[in-house]
């Protein structure tokens, strides 16, 4: 990438995550769900864990998509949320793209950078193009769900060209979608760099599963 195209990025600077705000949230969340059906507790647990997430992403954006989100009423898993699971794990079998439901009720893919983006570059791979047609298909009929697209890289090179790059992939992602049909004002993208591993970044294996986009859907309760 050059540096042309970095500066003409908008690059984002995540700072420490707060692990303790993030912990007290969730737990006054839980607290008050003694007395809730099941759907009553996803949406409670929703609404707070979302506000963690915006006190651990820190300032700015990133928070705004977390305790934004979660502000609106929280998330609940319901037979759409259910369906389209099924249909990812289905799209996605056997190509190492992971599909689960989050603690606050948000369907989750993670994709590893073996079929979503070549190394140092923001196109979209062919392996992942039926992965998102899947995936844009049915949310036009589904108005209340909203998309985040998380931009990830290793930590080979510096912040000024990975922050960058993380962004242009999920904008990559989300242009994507958006071209097939997804209302671009119900998907929000972050690129995080290498600021938020999941692996050692000292072995090929470790920074290969570093490399990554995490697109959650999330269903807002109608309450």
């Amino acid at each position: 990438m050059t540096a042309q195209q970095a500066s003409s990025s908008t690059s984002f600077r995540p700072v420490a995550p707060r692990a303790g705000v993030a912990a007290v949230v969730l737990a006054l969340a839980l607290g008050g769900c003694a007395n809730m059906s099941e759907t009553q507790k996803g949406t409670a647990v929703g609404a707070g864990v979302g506000a963690g997430v915006g006190a651990l992403v820190g300032q700015g954006r990133g928070a705004a998509i977390g305790a934004g989100v979660g502000a609106l009423g929280g998330y609940i898993w319901s037979s759409h949320m259910q369906k389209k699971k099924a249909e990812m794990e289905q799209a996605t079998a056997g190509t190492g793209v992971a599909v689960t439901q989050t603690a606050d009720n948000q369907l989750k893919l993670n994709i590893p950078s073996d079929i979503s983006f070549d190394t140092g570059r923001a196109d979209i791979r062919p392996a992942l193009r039926p992965i998102l047609d899947q995936f844009a298909n049915g949310l036009r009929d589904q108005p209340n769900t909203e998309v985040r697209i998380i931009g990830h890289t290793d930590s080979t090179g510096s912040d000024a060209v990975n922050d960058p790059l993380s962004l242009q992939r999920a904008n990559s992602a989300r242009d994507y979608l958006t071209a097939r049909g997804v209302d671009p004002r119900r998907i929000l993208t972050a690129g995080r760099g290498s600021h938020e591993p999941i692996a050692e970044n000292n072995s090929d294996a470790g920074r290969a599963k570093n490399r990554r986009v995490e697109i959650f859907l999330a269903e807002r309760s109608q309450g």
